[in-house]
C-alpha cells in the first residue's frame, strides 16, 4: 500500500522512459495507475504481468480516469496532447515532468523555451483550469527503476509548484516512488529544475540538492 496519502487513481500520459518506471513505483504503492498511449494496444505486453491496478487506454481516457495526471510525453508533442485532454484535466493536478531540451552549439544543454520562462510556468498558462506541479524532470530516466527501488528515499527529487496543498500531495507520490521531495518553490522560479538548470540531469541526496540550489535547509 501507499506510503503516505491513501491510494489515488493516477492517470500517466505517456508509457515511455519516465511513465513506465513512475508507474510501476506507484503501483506497488497501491495506486491504480492507468498508462495513457497514441497506441494503447502495443502495451499489452507490458500492462499484462503489473496487475489488476494497471491499464492501458488512449490519452483522452487516461486523462479522464486519474484524479491525478502526470505529463509524460516526449517535449515535442506536448502542445499537441494538451490541445486534446486540457479539459478533461480542469480541476485536477497535473505533474509535469516534460523537458524542453535543446544543446547550444558548444554543446551544452539548456532549455528551448525564452529566457525567464520556466517550463512549470508555461504548462501552467497552457492549463488554465488545472493545478500544476513541476516534478520528475531532472533524475536520467534509466535510473528511475533502479534508484527508487534498492536506495529508497535515500535522493532526493526536485517539485515546485504554486499550491502548496497540490505540493503536499505530489511530495507523498514521490515518496512513494522511492524519493525524498525537495520543494524549490513557485514555478515562476523553477527553472533548477528545467534543462540548462544547476539540478539537470543529475541525482543529489536531499541536502546536496538543496545545497545546490543555495536553498536553507
Amino acid at each position: 500500500m501507499t506510503e503516505a496519502n491513501g491510494t489515488r487513481r493516477i492517470g500517466l500520459l505517456g508509457a515511455g522512459n519516465i511513465g513506465r518506471p513512475i508507474g510501476r513505483h506507484w503501483l506497488a504503492a497501491g495506486h491504480t495507475v492507468t498508462f495513457g498511449s497514441r497506441s494503447p494496444q502495443r502495451l499489452a505486453s507490458f500492462i499484462g504481468p503489473l496487475g489488476p491496478g494497471a491499464r492501458a487506454a488512449s490519452y483522452a481516457d487516461a486523462a479522464t480516469a486519474g484524479d491525478v495526471v502526470m505529463l509524460a510525453v516526449p517535449y515535442q508533442a506536448l502542445d499537441e496532447l494538451l490541445d486534446t485532454v486540457r479539459d478533461r484535466l480542469a480541476g485536477k493536478i497535473v505533474i509535469d515532468a516534460a523537458n524542453p531540451m535543446g544543446l547550444s552549439p558548444d554543446g551544452r544543454i539548456i532549455s528551448t523555451l525564452e529566457p525567464g520562462v520556466t517550463q512549470g510556468r508555461r504548462t501552467a498558462d497552457l492549463l488554465p483550469g488545472s493545478t500544476v506541479v513541476r516534478a520528475f524532470t531532472h533524475v536520467m530516466d534509466e535510473l528511475l527503476w533502479s534508484r527508487g527501488t534498492r536506495q529508497r528515499h535515500f535522493w532526493g527529487m526536485a517539485l515546485a509548484g504554486d499550491d502548496a496543498e497540490a505540493k503536499d500531495l505530489v511530495s507523498n507520490l514521490i515518496l512513494d516512488a522511492g524519493f525524498t521531495p525537495v520543494d524549490l518553490g513557485g514555478l515562476e522560479n523553477s527553472s533548477a529544475l528545467d534543462p540548462g538548470g544547476p539540478i539537470f540531469p543529475h541525482m543529489f541526496t536531499p541536502a546536496d540538492l538543496r545545497a545546490t540550489v543555495t536553498l536553507v535547509g
